[in-house]
């Protein structure tokens, strides 16, 4: 289970960073749950499980805490993908987040750490782990590793230079 981000968000000064590697996650979510079996995003993004994350995005971002979301994604995009792709505008952007998506054929000559992190103030990291099917297994903190922190800072900041923002990606969504 990853710790409680809540905590972690209001011990922030200045930026949040969030590094997505995987094409699939958990897909017990009600929102992913109910898109796969039809629902319209516009009818998902007024489910109550949003709003919660919005809020708290929305008051650390009023405060001067930038958020910044990169998702590296293989294309044509995994079901997964193509639901966050959907329901990005309603939850993260809504929230004041920036999202932007790199398509993995864009990513093969950058260095990567093995998994998602989130980087707070572009000192402590935290590393999410997931089982093969993106069901989450665990998290490692790390505080006191400068080398590690610059790794991850450098990491993201390259994708963030090529990846492009939510409103000019067009994914490539298949046959889908």
């Amino acid at each position: 289970m990853i710790p409680d981000l809540t905590e972690l968000f209001e011990k922030t000064q200045r930026s949040v960073t969030h590094l997505v590697l995987r094409d699939t996650y958990g897909t017990s979510g009600i929102g992913y749950r109910a898109w796969r079996d039809g629902v319209p995003i516009e009818e998902i993004r007024r489910y109550d499980h949003l709003l919660p994350w919005v809020e708290m995005v929305r008051g650390h971002v009023k405060r001067g805490v930038s958020f910044r979301r990169a998702r590296v994604v293989s294309e044509p995009l995994s079901d997964y993908m193509r639901y966050e792709h959907a329901i990005t505008p309603a939850a993260n952007l809504r929230a004041g987040e920036q999202v932007r998506w790199l398509p993995r054929t864009q990513a093969y000559d950058l260095a990567l750490p093995g998994c998602d992190f989130w980087q707070f103030d572009d000192e402590l990291v935290c590393f999410v782990f997931q089982s093969g099917d993106g069901e989450p297994t665990g998290f490692t903190l790390i505080d006191d590793n400068p080398a590690l922190s610059e790794l991850c800072s450098t990491a993201f900041d390259a994708v963030w230079r090529r990846a492009r923002d939510h409103g000019f990606y067009t994914p490539d969504l298949g046959s889908a």
